[in-house]
């Protein structure tokens, strides 16, 4: 049943006009226990035809025909099946989401404007400062590199829906396959089929471009005022590397924290990408995080 509604999903989110063409076949096949083409060509075309065959819908009856597979499970699916989906609430933002949005947007503006920077950065300093007055200074950023990289792997698991965009992805290449076909045995009515689902399938283009922003969003609340703390710790309060020589990979021992490495990065942003990019990865690992649809 799981799969069958599923495949009835699926044919819903390309339009009515297939679930209508699931219910003419449907009724045919159980009126008269297997259908044919010639029974339904008034009411379907040819690529509806042929998409409920692809979908495993309609299956054939050893040359009697075809009939549906799973019968009641389709009239159970089709019962609840709704043209819409539910992908446009998965991929929606919530209020929350949206404050969230312009919330980050409002602290950019302390990269630009120091007398922003420093209040946010002073009140960041409030939890970050009593560490740094403890720690030598890359052991700060290494703890934050730590902090920032559970909250993105948390963040993630919680907010990438990867159903959603794993199906968004198998319909595309499924689309990319019909076309295909159609192309080789010359089918226009099949091809502007295809064409008016790829037309429709724009507007899921974009739900799953605001899905993959969605958890970005909350991952840059916490990690642009990191970044405004160090940035003003560094270069509005003068903390240097001297106190603790650090010896960086590739690079040597470190004694200025503005020292360009790789190229405008400064020597911190650089350790903290290292500390970053190498805690993230165990964290997503340990988590078992997919940011990408399998």
């Amino acid at each position: 049943m799981p799969r069958t509604a599923q495949k009835v999903d699926d044919l819903a989110d390309e339009g009515e006009h297939m679930t209508d063409a699931l219910v003419a076949v449907l009724d045919v096949a159980e009126e008269e226990g297997t259908v044919t083409w010639s029974d339904v060509s008034d009411e379907l075309t040819t690529g509806e035809w042929g998409r409920l065959i692809e979908k495993g819908l309609l299956v054939d009856a050893g040359g009697e025909g075809f009939v549906v597979n799973d019968p009641d499970a389709v009239r159970e699916a089709l019962g609840e099946a709704d043209p819409t989906s539910d992908s446009d609430q998965d991929t929606s933002w919530t209020t929350y989401d949206k404050m969230a949005g312009l919330t980050v947007l409002g602290i950019f503006v302390g990269y630009w404007l120091p007398s922003a920077r420093a209040v946010i950065a002073g009140t960041v300093d409030i939890v970050f400062g009593p560490i740094e007055a403890f720690l030598p200074f890359y052991l700060v950023i290494l703890v934050l590199a730590l902090l920032t990289g559970l909250f993105s792997s948390i963040i993630q698991d919680n907010l990438m829906n990867m159903e959603v965009m794993g199906d968004y992805k198998e319909k595309s290449e499924e689309l990319k396959e019909r076309r295909k076909r159609a192309k080789e045995r010359g089918d226009d009515e099949e091809l502007e089929r295809i064409q008016e689902e790829q037309m429709e399938m724009m507007s899921e283009n974009l739900g799953m471009f605001k899905a993959q922003i969605r958890p970005m969003v909350w991952i840059m609340l916490l990690t642009i005022p990191v970044f405004l703390w160090m940035y003003w710790v560094v270069r509005d309060l003068g903390v240097t590397a001297s106190s603790t020589v650090i010896v960086m990979p590739f690079v040597g021992e470190i004694s200025d924290w503005q020292a360009g490495l790789v190229g405008p990065m400064e020597a911190w942003l650089v350790w903290y990408f290292i500390c970053s990019l190498a805690f993230t990865q165990i964290m997503r690992k340990s988590l078992n995080v997919q940011t990408s649809p399998s």
